[in-house]
């Protein structure tokens, strides 16, 4: 195997796949926008959705990338060897274009030949077919013509070789994932890649898309056929230089070495302090990224900015664990941002805005802790005389209502002479998450798949609400934060200092309404982006000169965009802000609707 550190991979991935004629495009904001069905970008896949249903792309049908990512779904599982909240994915895409025959080879090409992987401990899987779609007999077949044996092809169920779609409705299809034996002992007659013994590790992982799944549950074959092509940059990088743990790459190795000067400690000789050091390290990263991100957003009480503070309180409680000041973290931000500032120069450029959050979020913290102990203490005085447990409801409470974290009140409750109730704390956490599922499940229903009319008129009258603002609010530097788009609503977020007045709010409605009446058609221009800005264009993505973007003339607004939109402004009827108000510090946002 090739060892690299992530610079050259990430170099050699987009090289290769540059020399199959792909266009090498820059990754999208980790804050999705218009896609209501997620938090952040959770996949490479997430932001060509639109592209992959049949949208044209600017830089054509062929395309790689490597797109930052963030998945906190399995938050407590960080801390082991492989788990990362933040991590980049290497990808490659065809849009309608090539499909099996083309990226399976290629795969073969990249892994074996580029990334000289043992072709003998090389091992692949394909969709062993169900009642709904039949047996993947053209990806086995093409395995077999590049020289891998039939023993050694290995037919799965839906469960390990189908994927998607990412929301309610999409595209999806099977797969074929490739791993490398590591020469474990099988741990039954039937050891496959689809084992968890450990006995094959994946590498690689080729989807076809080629149905669409409708709201009634049916597939349907897709017109353009698709391929995503991808992998983990953290975890190629852990196989190819034979470490045990993604925290030993070049991406974590200096921040380790920060946490164990701070402590005083060694990585790796204590479990306790080596699972706070991985837990600190991932989540201050994660931060970096989302203060740092062209929508960047800020720590609050709900949705992304929730899950933000979560992150941080979270390393800064491991920090206390370690003995190390809460101001840890400014330190390893700027470590992390030295360290990818290269690779996304955006990091480097709102590095003060980094810093300046986390200190922020320090001091909020550090008034939390103190409130949280004069409830302890309240919750201390009202316990029965004679109780020697202190009940877990009660700690969820706290933890809950007050953001006190569950090992201080275990702490607390213990020096009190108090026995903290474990099992009734996991249930009620338990429940609370069912609940929050089930209530992220209702609110988070649709999609970026969900190119319905009313969502792309929708879409049409945010470039327009966009627009009115700068306007009204005479500043040009008012610039969009964050939207989100269901059928029923929009939702736009830009940075302003203060709340609009109503007058303020009025007009906008007023400009908004008046590009609505004249009923102008909505114009579709592709230029390069230094086009765009010498026309006028706004857009979050101005650092890709050079590049073809789409530009959407609409009314008096001009906005780089992928779409979709309106064919005129008069489809979009009337347009009414329901509601107007913060959403984090030096932020605000709109909520309207069209009628």
């Amino acid at each position: 195997m090739k060892k690299l550190n992530s610079e050259q991979l990430r170099n050699l991935y987009l090289d290769f796949y540059r020399s199959k004629a792909h266009a090498a495009i820059e990754s999208a904001s980790l804050i999705p926008e218009n896609d209501p069905t997620v938090l952040f970008t959770t996949a490479g896949m997430h932001p060509l959705v639109p592209y992959l249903l049949g949208e044209k792309h600017p830089a054509g049908k062929r395309l790689t990338d490597v797109q930052v990512c963030v998945r906190t779904g399995d938050i407590e599982s960080v801390g082991d060897e492989s788990h990362c909240t933040f991590f980049e994915m290497l990808g490659s895409w065809s849009l309608g274009d090539y499909f099996k025959h083309e990226a399976i080879e290629w795969s073969y090409e990249l892994l074996l030949n580029r990334l000289e992987f043992d072709k003998d401990r090389f091992a692949v899987t394909v969709f062993a077919g169900d009642g709904e779609c039949c047996r993947d007999e053209e990806s086995a077949k093409r395995w077999e013509e590049l020289g891998i044996p039939k023993d050694r092809i290995f037919y799965c169920g839906r469960k390990h070789n189908w994927w998607g779609p990412a929301g309610m409705t999409g595209p999806c299809g099977p797969d074929t994932e490739m791993f490398i034996d590591t020469g474990k002992p099988k741990c039954c007659e039937d050891c496959s890649p689809a084992c968890d013994c450990g006995k094959y590790m994946e590498i690689g992982n080729d989807v076809f898309m080629q149905y669409f799944k409708n709201s009634d549950g049916k597939l349907e074959p897709l017109q353009n056929k698709n391929v995503d092509q991808g992998m983990g940059l953290e975890r190629m990088l852990c196989i190819l230089n034979g470490y045990k743990s993604v925290y030993e790459t070049d991406l974590f190795s200096f921040a380790i070495c920060k946490l164990e000067e701070l402590s005083g400690g060694k990585y790796g000789e204590d479990e306790a302090a080596t699972k706070a050091m991985r837990i600190i390290s991932d989540h201050t990263r994660t931060a970096t990224f989302l203060l740092g991100d062209r929508n960047a957003i800020s720590p609050s009480n709900v949705d992304q900015g929730y899950v933000l503070r979560r992150l941080i309180r979270r390393a800064m409680r491991y920090c206390r664990s370690l003995g190390i000041d809460d101001g840890a973290l400014v330190e390893l931000a700027r470590l992390y941002v030295e360290k990818y500032k290269d690779a996304y120069p955006y990091i480097k450029e709102n590095e003060e805005r980094i810093v300046s959050e986390l200190i922020a979020e320090k001091d909020k913290f550090a008034k939390t802790i103190e409130q949280g102990l004069k409830e302890f203490d309240k919750v201390l005085s009202h316990l029965p005389q004679g109780m020697s447990v202190f009940p877990g409801k009660t700690a969820f409470r706290l933890y809950d209502t007050f953001g006190f974290p569950i090992e201080m009140t275990k702490e607390l409750a213990e020096e009190k002479g108090y026995t903290l109730d474990e099992e009734g704390y996991k249930k009620a956490f338990a429940d609370h998450q069912a609940l929050s599922k089930a209530g992220a499940e209702q609110k988070f229903k649709g999609g970026l798949a969900d190119n319905g009319v009313q969502t792309a008129r929708l879409h049409s009258a945010t470039h327009l609400l966009n627009a009115a603002l700068k306007k009204v609010l005479n500043d040009d530097t008012v610039n969009q934060r964050g939207s989100n788009i269901t059928a029923e609503r929009l939702r736009f977020d830009f940075n302003f200092p203060r709340p609009l007045t109503a007058e303020e709010i009025a007009e906008v409605e007023k400009l908004v309404n008046e590009e609505i009446a004249k009923d102008v058609p909505v114009v579709l221009e592709e230029m390069s982006v230094e086009q765009a800005k010498a026309a006028g264009a706004i857009g979050v993505f101005a650092s890709k000169y050079g590049e073809v973007v789409k530009v959407y003339t609409i009314g008096f607004s001009k906005e780089m965009c992928g779409g979709p939109h309106a064919a005129r402004t008069g489809e979009l009827g009337k347009f009414r802000i329901v509601k107007e108000q913060s959403s984090s510090a030096g932020v605000r946002r709109i909520k309207a609707v069209l009628e």
